[in-house]
């Protein structure tokens, strides 16, 4: 495949934005190469500037559970933006798309939106120190929250992938209030605790990894978290940015039956625009202002048009009973046909996978941790991307990074996926 006209705009973009990127996460930096300037997308598929069409597995990271360009999202957004694009007041809609949101979730009364996952974590955390007086917080070691200065902190996703985990810029200050345990290892959450007695307002995690590949709990462990926090007066965030109304209706507090203290949400719950939102029990949710002490603010915040797709495609997941089940089954099809063809050309590999979410790391050992995600033979990857890439195929351009799965892909789409990456293992 040709990409001129991508490398003329990255170089254009290089000129008047930092690295040509407006988030680092879409740089190739890890990979090598010129990323791939998008002009539309449709379906399961993008078409970039070049003319080229991409089978798409990252999805917008997310949000694209039903395919780009859902019809239902881009009809409300129209009819929305014709009745004006922000006033800075409250609308019905905002209370239509709350009511159907907690409707959907177990464990929660009220939820606040936002603009962005990053803000629905970092207001999130700020509310569990408000409700706690407390000022301390754990989260793992791989997790990605946003770069607020409390989350970057051995971060994962982008973070990783340039090798900076500890950001320039965070000051010693709120590193000291951040504490850092090993994802499913509930042995270094405790000794934190024990170390740090009465001073944790909360603990936040990912119920299911998705920035060092698709990394699931281990059996016990989100029970042993919330177990933990019971026992000390802690708050448990989760954060479903990725997993909220992709792995369940309810997100994994309904799928793997784990209830939290707070939900942070974001990707699906937008309906590809720029949305987040936090929510949780009542007596929680009433300390934000202006019932409570803790202040948060947005002059954007339930935006009519975040808010109309929103809904549309909550409506959309809600009225679907069988959605989830279909994405579960094309993913597991995707995952036993990779597992096929990289067993029969003898490459070494581990899969994860649940729900909707998927990753494949080049290595043996099981991969549970960032550590374990770090041990992956990043050169492979960097063969299996550009392999991929020139086959038609567009995954994350980061071996830390989850792949997506949207009802839109057909199982011929998938059949094509197994192909190509048959074709492109042989070449290792």
């Amino acid at each position: 495949m040709l990409y001129q006209r991508s490398s003329q705009l990255f170089a254009e973009a290089e000129k008047v934005i930092p690295g040509g990127v407006n988030s680092p996460v879409r740089a190739f930096k890890a990979v090598g190469g010129t990323p791939i300037f998008v002009q539309r997308a449709k379906g399961a598929y993008m078409y970039d500037e070049d003319g080229n069409r991409l089978i798409d597995y990252i999805n917008s990271w997310g949000p694209m559970i039903l395919g780009h360009a859902f019809e239902p999202v881009v009809q409300a957004v129209i009819e929305k933006a014709k009745l004006g694009t922000s006033f800075g007041m409250p609308t019905e809609l905002e209370t239509q798309i709350a009511a159907l949101a907690v409707s959907m979730v177990p464990n929660i009364d009220k939820i606040r939106f936002v603009n962005s996952g990053t803000e629905a974590c970092m207001s999130a955390v700020r509310l569990a120190r408000g409700y706690t007086k407390k000022d301390k917080i754990i989260k793992f070691a791989g997790c990605y929250h946003g770069h607020s200065d409390s989350f970057l902190i051995q971060a994962g996703s982008g973070a990783v992938t340039f090798g900076s985990p500890n950001s320039p810029g965070v000051t010693a200050g709120t590193a000291k209030d951040t504490l850092l345990a090993k994802y499913n290892d509930l042995e270094s959450v405790k000794i934190l605790i024990e170390a740090n007695k009465n001073e944790i307002a909360t603990i936040i995690v990912e119920p299911v990894a998705g920035n060092m590949g698709c990394i699931p709990p281990n059996n016990g462990f989100l029970e042993g978290l919330r177990q933990l926090c019971t026992d000390n007066g802690i708050l448990l965030i989760f954060d479903e940015v990725m997993t909220g109304f992709r792995l369940a209706r309810g997100g994994v507090q309904e799928l793997l039956n784990v209830d939290a203290d707070i939900i942070c949400f974001g990707k699906v719950i937008g309906g590809g625009l720029p949305v987040g939102a936090f929510a949780a029990r009542a007596e929680i949710m009433d300390y934000l202002a202006p019932l409570g002490p803790v202040y948060q603010a947005g002059t954007l915040s339930g935006n009519p048009l975040a808010m109309a797709a929103g809904l549309a495609m909550l409506q959309a997941l809600n009225n679907d009973a069988a959605i989830f089940e279909r994405l579960e089954e094309k993913t597991a099809y995707l995952h036993k046909g990779i597992d096929a063809v990289l067993k029969a050309n003898n490459v070494v590999y581990t899969i994860n996978r649940i729900g909707s979410m998927i990753s494949v790391h080049f290595d043996a050992t099981p991969v549970v941790d960032f550590k374990t995600a770090a041990n992956g033979d990043n050169e492979t990857f960097k063969k299996f991307f550009h392999g991929l890439l020139q086959e038609g195929i567009y995954i994350a351009p980061s071996a830390y990074e989850t792949w997506f799965i949207t009802d839109a892909l057909t199982y011929e789409d998938l059949d094509f996926t197994i192909r190509a990456i048959d074709k492109v293992s042989k070449t290792f």
